[in-house]
């Protein structure tokens, strides 16, 4: 006996529910286990300590950890490469900054877009680098201290990831706008072993983020000679911009930000972007990012589109430079 059409209807309609059911309670169950972040460089390093903090804060909304994996090797690509191969599922993601998503495009034969393959989360923090020192140098200054390194070209030692990434690009800029000529020191594993070298004067100098050299430099086991910003640093008002010391215009913004592979659900990105947001808005994680020299975006400038938009524009502003330049990874 056929079914009336009303009951039919109703059946085939629970049954599509039925079916149903799963994907949407997977769906609303994101994240439903632990999250990978991807952190490109060695641990210690200033990314590390970054999304350590950042992980911490973004447990609480999630509900789930956020475990970090140091993924390393030249300049951060083989780290980046990994995820922009891993499935867009939300379950990992990296912490990418200036140099994984924007200086390193000219300068590789990369195996991946850093556009096209990348779905932006949200941007966090950011700080300019530092020209540090090691104590042992007799220069009090910025000034003195490229004299120096004039009088004695091609002698002094800067640490640096190796091929190509922010340190490396720094270095070839303040060459450029020096006149000096100096070695580079590849430290493949990160600037946390960098620093440490510096620390024990097995180094010169070094071209770093805010966040590794600052602990240092409060320690008073490294000098400072300055900042590559137009303001000084809100947590070390002592060490002048490069403008007063005597470079002006040698200005270079390190900044970090949440990335998820291309293709990644829209609720998922969502809920990683209230995730960030929450994380940075906490009081705890403030404090221990401005004690490491980290400048946190306005939150207005911490949405998915703002990201896009931002890593556009410093694509736009660098790559022309460094292919002017010819700067390629060693």
């Amino acid at each position: 006996m056929s079914l009336p059409r009303r009951t039919f209807l109703q059946l085939a309609t629970g049954a599509a529910a039925l079916l149903a059911a799963p994907w949407t309670a997977r769906a609303q169950a994101y994240p439903s286990r632990p999250i990978a972040m991807v952190v490109a460089f060695g641990p210690g390093g200033p990314s590390d300590v970054i999304a350590r903090i950042l992980a911490e804060g973004m447990r609480v909304s999630l509900g789930q950890p956020v475990v970090i994996e140091n993924i390393t090797g030249a300049s951060g690509t083989i780290g980046v490469g990994r995820v922009a191969r891993a499935a867009p599922d939300g379950y990992t993601l990296v912490l990418g900054n200036w140099a994984t998503h924007v200086l390193n495009g000219p300068m590789f034969s990369l195996q991946y877009d850093l556009v096209n393959d990348f779905e932006p989360v949200g941007l966090v923090s950011s700080d300019p680098l530092m020209i540090v020192g090691k104590n042992a140098l007799a220069a009090k200054n910025l000034t003195e201290f490229v004299a120096w390194l004039k009088a004695n070209p091609d002698q002094a030692t800067q640490g640096t990831t190796g091929a190509g990434g922010i340190s490396t690009v720094g270095g070839l800029f303040f060459q450029r706008a020096t006149g000096t000529r100096f070695r580079f020191v590849p430290y493949r594993v990160g600037l946390a072993a960098a620093m440490q070298d510096l620390v024990a004067g097995q180094i010169d100098f070094m071209i770093d983020t805010a966040a590794n050299s600052l602990p240092q430099v409060r320690a008073g086991t490294i000098k400072a000679f300055a900042v590559t910003a137009k303001t000084r640093l809100s947590q070390a008002p002592d060490i002048p911009t490069v403008d007063e010391a005597g470079l002006p215009g040698l200005y270079a913004l390190n900044w970090q930000a949440v990335f998820l592979p291309k293709g990644a659900p829209k609720d998922v990105v969502a809920r990683l972007n209230t995730a960030v947001m929450a994380a940075l808005a906490d009081a705890s994680v403030q404090k221990r990012l401005a004690g490491i020299g980290q400048e946190i975006f306005p939150r207005d400038q911490q949405m998915p589109e703002a990201l896009a938009a931002f890593q556009k524009s410093e694509i736009e502003k660098w790559w022309p430079i460094i292919k002017a330049a010819n700067i390629k990874a060693e």
